[in-house]
């Protein structure tokens, strides 16, 4: 097959129009259509990224490398991140799209430039929600909820429903959520857990089942506080007191970010409009959200390297953005008080 009968043949099997295709690559459409009359060929610049959006060798060609590793993505988000911070998100942004148009195709790469973009929003800007580059993060999501690879693309269409829940677009989200698989019916952590203690490989053993503890404490920690939300709403204020002090001595049982014990006060404060309540958990938390946490100075969590993040920032930059929002009424009852104004001056 020549090579106009091959790109046309690929992306009819991907499914893209020569619009979409050509918005990936970052040219015009009436050039992938010059491609596929043969009229015309791509720049030989474009060639590894289209064969890799096409799913082709094309190694007659020019030979290419299909997927980026975990460790080059991580180098990129990193990247990203510094660029950033020296010249700011427009840059960045610059940046993230000129890899994506180099790896279309690879979508652990989409979903991570994704995340990361907006989370470099959130921290520069302290609210994502009057970016010009949202609609452009949320095409990401949407692509990469897409992906050949379940995992991946289940976290974009997780993504998505956040999305869709935020616009009150409840049929979109319930539609994707209908989607979700449902959880395995087995524990692939345990059981290689299992494998390496028979095996005698006490710290992979280890590593495996500390992950569990975390992630599955974390899970049920943030279930107590939807549970107090739920509670709130209901009026049932002693439930919520009840499921808030179980989640703060869970914080300090498992050794889990100290933060997350002033997160619960206030969420509750906020919930019973109560000032000075709101204003003492306010004190604590945003000074806490600097604070770096550690997990490997716990026995609970002596294998595990976490990778160092400045989601405190991005979270303490977003709570100031959201409490100070005029369009958030939530926080209507605090906005006034002059206690909190001068707090959060502090941390603008």
């Amino acid at each position: 097959m020549k090579i106009n009968e091959i790109i046309r043949k690929k992306r009819l099997e991907k499914g893209y129009t020569q619009e979409q295709m050509a918005s990936f690559l970052g040219v015009s459409a009436p050039a992938v259509n010059k491609w596929e009359k043969a009229s015309s060929y791509p720049d030989i610049t474009l060639l590894p990224a289209l064969a890799r959006l096409l799913d082709t060798d094309l190694n007659t060609l020019l030979s290419f490398q299909d997927e980026l590793t975990k460790e080059e993505i991580g180098h990129f988000m990193n990247e990203l991140a510094f660029a950033a911070a020296e010249k700011g998100i427009d840059h960045a942004f610059h940046i993230a799209l000129e890899k994506l148009h180099e790896y279309p195709s690879c979508d652990i790469l989409l979903l991570n430039t994704a995340l990361t973009l907006e989370g470099l929003i959130l921290t520069h800007t302290g609210s994502a929600k009057d970016s010009p580059y949202m609609d452009t993060i949320e095409e990401l999501y949407a692509r990469v909820s897409k992906s050949s690879n379940p995992e991946v693309g289940n976290q974009g269409k997780a993504m998505l429903i956040s999305k869709h829940i935020g616009r009150k677009e409840f049929d979109a989200a319930e539609q994707l959520l209908n989607e979700l698989p449902e959880a395995a019916t087995f524990d692939k952590k345990q059981l290689s857990a299992t494998l390496y203690l028979a095996q005698e490989e006490w710290g992979k053993a280890a590593s495996l089942t500390e992950q569990k503890v975390l992630s599955e404490i974390s899970a049920v920690q943030s279930s107590l506080y939807t549970l107090a939300e739920i509670a709130v709403n209901e009026n049932h204020i002693e439930d919520a007191e009840y499921l808030t002090d179980i989640a703060r001595q869970i914080t300090k049982l498992f050794d889990l970010w100290e933060c997350s014990t002033y997160i619960a006060d206030f969420l509750l404060a906020a919930a019973k409009k109560d000032t000075e309540r709101c204003l003492h958990a306010l004190r604590q938390m945003l000074p806490a959200l600097n604070k770096e946490w550690k997990p490997g100075d716990s026995p609970l969590y002596r294998h595990l390297s976490l990778r160092k993040t400045d989601s405190g920032q991005m979270f303490q930059s977003a709570i100031v953005a959201d409490l100070e929002n005029p369009e958030n009424h939530a926080y209507d009852f605090l906005r006034d008080n002059p206690d909190v104004k001068k707090l959060l001056g502090k941390y603008r």
